[in-house]
């Protein structure tokens, strides 16, 4: 497995971890990504791509370890970032628009207009039939994937800036500055709400009914979703954290942190001792102020991650492209084309003069 993480120096790290070896931690690649601050990254079984302020996402091929492209449909800072499966990409921009990115040849198959505002958030249904999507026009937004539109609205009191399904979709919750809402799917309802002290800046289901978070704070806290009650809280880290991430390898459960000091630590969980801090695995000092933060694990078929950037090897999204949309060309002006055209301005064009081997750019 490696450990991705982006900070605002622009560089991405990668660093090796080997459970068989006492979970040693060994510096893998570094690479000046973009010409911005790092705002986003997501992972499947073969590929990373991250996000950025200078309005690029950057692809790599985790698999053959080589630099694979950058897609440019958006205008604005890429906020966020999700997989589903190995088919699909969705992205989300200041530009307020949702993309929906075919992995297999990287075409742009849908372009959204969401929100009004910036698109903050975006979470994909484990069945890939539905999205849920916030922005700074206090909505949330629930989208039907199979056909491509809008399916539900709901005002918001204020900007939320996280949205986030649960491992088996039945609920989901959306954050807003220090509060998080829980809802339930089959009402679309706030079951309960958790208030913390400070703004909350990531949260992970590390099972269906239990919920990390982690704010502008050193500490990371269990809840009980039905309850709401604060199951079990430890320090983590000298400095806020900035994000956090889950996944499950055989039947150990993984929390990962990384913050503002510039370390990224691994801790074991066990749900059944939930209540008892966490152990630490192992960590490492990447000296940076770290952005974001994800886990890219060499095979689903060896591990089963609980993270929702992988849940399915199929996708029932919509590959109707858009009559018109407008894409950014690579002189950072606008053509408006149409769909199938302006799709294949990313970059995937460029990829074959890309592939540059990892090892010996970022090495």
């Amino acid at each position: 497995m490696e450990l991705i993480g982006g900070c605002y120096e622009q560089i991405v790290f990668g660093f090796a971890v080997r459970p068989a070896e006492n979970w040693a931690v060994a510096p893998d690649f570094t690479h000046h990504a973009h010409s911005a601050s790092l705002s986003a990254v997501a992972v499947n079984d073969r590929y990373v791509v991250t996000g950025s302020r200078d309005e690029t996402i950057q692809i790599y091929d985790m698999k053959n370890r080589v630099e694979h492209g950058a897609l440019l449909q958006h205008n604005g800072t890429i906020s966020c970032l999700e997989f589903y499966g190995r088919t699909h990409l969705l992205s989300g921009a200041e530009d307020g628009l949702i993309c929906i990115w075919n992995t297999k040849n990287w075409e742009c198959l849908k372009s959204i207009k969401a929100h009004k505002g910036h698109a903050t958030s975006l979470s994909v249904h484990p069945s890939g039939k539905l999205a849920l999507s916030v922005g700074t026009d206090k909505t949330l937004r629930t989208w039907n994937l199979v056909e491509g539109r809008s399916a539900f609205v709901k005002n918001l009191k204020q900007n939320a800036h996280l949205v986030k399904w649960s491992p088996n979709g039945e609920s989901y919750v959306v954050v807003t500055a220090n509060k998080v809402d829980i809802y339930q799917l089959a009402t679309a309802s706030v079951s309960g709400t958790i208030v913390t002290e400070r703004r909350v800046s990531s949260v992970r289901f590390i099972t269906d009914c239990i919920l990390a978070i982690a704010g502008d704070e050193e500490f990371v806290r269990f809840f009980d979703c039905e309850s709401q009650e604060c199951l079990c809280e430890f320090k983590a880290h000298e400095n806020r954290i900035k994000d956090i991430y889950s996944f499950k390898r055989e039947d150990l459960h993984i929390l990962v942190t990384a913050s503002s000091d510039g370390y990224i630590k691994m801790w074991s969980i066990d749900p059944d001792k939930i209540k008892t801090s966490p152990s630490l695995l192992c960590e490492v000092n990447t000296k940076a102020r770290l952005t974001c933060l994800a886990v890219w694990l060499k095979s689903n078929l060896e591990t089963k991650q609980t993270s929702d950037d992988a849940k399915g090897s199929s996708s029932q999204v919509s590959e109707e492209p858009p009559v018109k949309k407008i894409c950014r060309t690579d002189s950072g002006k606008t053509a408006e084309r149409d769909g199938q055209e302006a799709s294949k301005k990313i970059k995937p064009a460029n990829v074959k003069q890309k592939k540059k081997k990892m090892s010996q750019i970022l090495k």
